[in-house]
């Protein structure tokens, strides 16, 4: 199956922001496509744990990812931001968090810890949840984060999804 692999990050501090860009291109990759970081305003969820005025981008990652190494990268990505929360002087529980998936052709799926009926359990406590599909353009299921379903949003995966296109011509050469 082919995929790249991409990670929302999210914080209220450029600090944590920057700190996750870098290890992440350190450790799975260059990050070749970037969104612009965007006000995350659509829910409250995360307002105890990380504070307010959250800001999230999304990341992708070059080359082809396999997609079996999913539940080990949301592993890792748990891990760094304990690591990241020891490391720093910021006071929240959760200054930062980061959520790994991958795009295909045809789908947008995402890691997660939570178990919900929509998800399917991969390892190591991780699940995943197809959160978009796409067929003629990216469309939305029930469980659809609101900040998935911006236009903005929209236009970043498919931008993904023509990277991903270009990797396949180029490996069938």
């Amino acid at each position: 199956m082919e995929c790249i692999l991409i990670a929302a990050i999210f914080s209220r501090h450029p600090q944590s922001l920057e700190w996750a860009r870098g290890k992440i291109a350190s450790e799975w990759g260059s990050i070749v496509l970037a969104s612009e970081p965007f006000c995350f305003d659509d829910t409250d969820y995360y307002a105890e744990a990380m504070g307010p005025d959250l800001h999230k981008q999304f990341l992708a990652i070059q080359g082809f990812f396999d997609p079996a190494k999913l539940a080990d990268r949301k592993c890792q990505a748990v891990a760094w931001e304990m690591e990241h929360r020891n490391e720093s002087e910021l006071l929240e529980a959760r200054p930062l968090n980061i959520d790994p998936g991958y795009v295909s052709l045809g789908k947008l799926v995402l890691a997660s810890t939570k178990d919900r009926a929509h998800r399917i359990f991969l390892s190591q406590g991780i699940f995943a949840e197809v959160t978009m599909r796409y067929v003629g353009g990216w469309q939305f299921y029930p469980w659809t984060y609101p900040d998935y379903q911006r236009a903005e949003t929209l236009k970043y995966f498919s931008t993904c999804r023509k990277y991903l296109l270009q990797l396949r011509s180029e490996s069938n050469k």
